[in-house]
């Protein structure tokens, strides 16, 4: 199964890296290799993650790393939809990715 980043929770995990590197620049960089090797993990136990209907999303599971929260979902592929912390509240209208239309193969 393939992990693919959203470029919104791309975007939380360079936010989450700046704000502790004002502070201490290593802890930045281990919190965020522990937020990615912990996504990893989902490859190989996709329903690692808690089921979360409060986010309002058919499918969408949450997986806790310390005291923050991935939002993800798990079908073909797992798609990492959202990173926070477990305190602020996500979007309620955060959404599986729809799934992609296939190509027709031409005929010749």
């Amino acid at each position: 199964m393939k992990l693919v980043w959203s470029e919104g929770a791309e975007a939380a995990l360079a936010e989450i890296e700046a704000y502790v590197a004002a502070d201490d620049p290593v802890a930045a960089i281990r919190l965020v290799d522990r937020l990615i090797a912990r996504a990893e993990t989902l490859v190989d136990f996709p329903a690692l993650g808690r089921e979360a209907p409060e986010l309002r999303g058919p499918g969408l599971r949450e997986l806790i790393e310390g005291k923050f929260a991935t939002v993800y979902w798990a079908g073909e592929r797992i798609e990492i939809i959202a990173v926070s912390e477990r305190h602020q509240p996500l979007r309620a209208n955060l959404r599986p990715p729809r799934p992609r239309p296939r190509r027709r193969r031409r005929r010749r």
